[in-house]
């Protein structure tokens, strides 16, 4: 690649460049799990259809439309939280701590999707209820994650004051605190997880993570189990770890910016300094440039008039 060449290339504007490294990094994701998961997602197909002709060869009674009923009739059953494993009732998703849980989901726009509001009056008030608290949550957090950041700075100051180094002292203060929030985030509740809802340890460091980054795809939801039997602190406990976890994730993701945003000066200050120097190697190898500094030497200097 010719000089032109780069010089025509840095003349693109960076938002143009950083809309491809998105759409780039987007599409590769998509192979990735289309690879990943397609070929299961066939096998899982196939096997669902041979366990549906199995179970119409098996129940001669049941037809078609027999089982599209019994499936509906699972499906509503999963929507409001009820077992039809047992003839026990329960009160569904729609308890208090449920639903105050489902509230905190709304204006943390996780969104499970696994409960909803069926009624009209409930849907409008949940419109109206997260155009009000989603707001209200993203300056809570802020706020929360500005202070979290102010208790780290003021004890890395106090280090820094001890130890005379700032730079050493600045590392050990985020490693512990990366290290501190990954331990009461992510592994304490990945194993708190695992005990009651019999997740394996995959399943349940899967579901911290979709759910403090607000992706909440639905497939693991805790507390939402009608088989089980839940302590009252379970759903305390779940609504504190959404929020705090979240905000600490929130200033996990400033920092990342903040070193993307570092390390973009730092190759755009590079890559200035080496088109510098480029061009001023150019323009000494500029024939004319040459003559014209060599006439310059040659030249006698100006004398005055008084000499004369």
């Amino acid at each position: 690649m010719g000089i032109k060449e780069v010089l025509s290339l840095a003349r693109v504007p960076s938002i143009l460049m950083l809309g491809v490294v998105y759409v780039t990094y987007v599409l590769i994701g998509g192979v990735v799990f289309w690879k990943l998961e397609g070929d299961l997602g066939a096998k899982d197909l196939s096997l669902l259809l041979l366990k549906k002709q199995k179970l119409l060869s098996t129940y001669t009674c049941l037809n078609q439309d027999g089982l599209q009923a019994v499936a509906q009739l699972v499906q509503d059953s999963a929507k409001v939280g009820l077992s039809l494993k047992s003839n026990n009732t329960a009160a569904g998703f729609w308890k208090f701590t449920s639903s105050a849980v489902f509230a905190a989901t709304v204006v943390t726009t996780i969104g499970y999707g696994n409960q909803c509001p069926t009624s009209t009056a409930g849907q409008i008030f949940c419109v109206f209820f997260a155009l009000f608290g989603i707001p209200l949550n993203v300056v809570v957090l802020n706020r929360v994650g500005k202070y979290m950041l102010v208790i780290e700075r003021n004890i890395s100051d106090f280090l820094q004051g001890r130890t005379k180094r700032r730079k050493c002292t600045r590392f050990f203060i985020h490693l512990v605190s990366y290290l501190s929030g990954t331990v009461l985030f992510f592994i304490a509740p990945m194993i708190v997880f695992q005990l009651e809802e019999g997740w394996t340890y995959s399943q349940a460091i899967y579901y911290c993570f979709i759910t403090l980054s607000t992706i909440g795809f639905g497939d693991f939801v805790a507390d939402s189990n009608p088989d089980k039997q839940y302590p009252d602190w379970y759903s305390v406990l779940m609504a504190s770890w959404i929020f705090f976890g979240m905000a600490w994730v929130a200033l996990l993701i400033n920092h990342s910016i903040d070193i993307l945003e570092r390390l973009n000066t730092h190759f755009k200050q590079r890559w200035g300094e080496k088109q510098e120097q480029e061009a001023g190697s150019a323009e000494g190898d500029n024939p004319e440039t040459q003559l014209e500094e060599e006439d310059e030497v040659k030249r006698p200097p100006a004398t005055s008039s008084s000499s004369n």
